[in-house]
């Protein structure tokens, strides 16, 4: 998991206790409970503290219908997206940009975030280097959830969406196999069918049943709590056609 926190190699425990230590005393500090939504703002900087951050996409569609103008009726849809996670240690911002509009949820109860100014970081100019790094990853990994989007089977859409989210959060596990125990990574939160499917552009019923396609075959395995799996030798397989 990468995380530009997660390591007192990389950063010193004292810098970090002093940005806590700054956003409590400034208001900048705030735990949200389960799914409760964290009002964020196009011109903060955002850092997860502790537990998940659910980013979500929701898009104003219009749709004219009918063929003359005097007759032509305005069709409104929202669409929300699910748009990957932020995890602990981890910073986000939210772009707003007509019809877009980015949402930020708390995935877990107890989640913790942090927010300050761009300018705020001229404190620790070292902690900006390192946010700046950690936004480059991020893209880096989006442009990976791209080319998986752009998959034409869903299964593999859905395969690669899940490798991605294990690659970058999943935690190692032991999976029980009626065979004997493997190997594996876990993500550490739960994922519903109807946000995976938001993800990859699918619906919840395909998702349902592609899971269990994935599980039969041996390339997910789930536990718990909708909990989501890899085993460790799922790298280089091959789904069949």
């Amino acid at each position: 998991m990468h995380s530009f926190l997660q390591s007192q190699v990389s950063r010193p425990f004292l810098t970090w206790q002093l940005i806590l230590d700054w956003a409590e005393e400034h208001y900048r500090y705030r735990t949200f409970s389960k799914d409760e939504r964290i009002p964020a703002r196009s011109e903060l900087l955002y850092l997860v503290q502790r537990g998940a951050v659910r980013l979500v996409g929701t898009a104003q569609v219009s749709a004219a219908a009918g063929k003359s103008k005097s007759h032509s009726t305005s069709i409104d849809s929202s669409e929300e997206a699910f748009l990957g996670f932020v995890g602990a240690g981890q910073p986000f911002e939210i772009v707003a940009q007509s019809p877009f509009k980015l949402q930020a949820y708390a995935h877990i109860d107890q989640t913790s975030v942090v927010w300050m100014y761009w300018q705020d970081l001229d404190n620790w100019p070292h902690f900006r280097r390192e946010v700046m790094d950690a936004f480059r990853y991020q893209h880096q990994r989006k442009l990976l959830w791209l080319a998986t989007l752009g998959q034409r089977r869903t299964i593999d859409r859905l395969l690669g969406f899940l490798t991605l989210l294990v690659e970058e959060y999943g935690e190692p596990c032991e999976l029980v196999r009626k065979t004997g125990n493997e190997p594996g990574y876990c993500l550490p939160w739960a994922l519903t069918h109807a946000q995976i499917g938001s993800a990859i552009g699918s619906t919840r019923v395909t998702v349902t049943r592609l899971m269990g396609k994935l599980r039969t075959t041996g390339f997910i395995h789930t536990h718990g709590d909708h909990i989501i799996c890899l085993p460790s030798a799922i790298r280089g397989r091959r789904l069949g056609a």
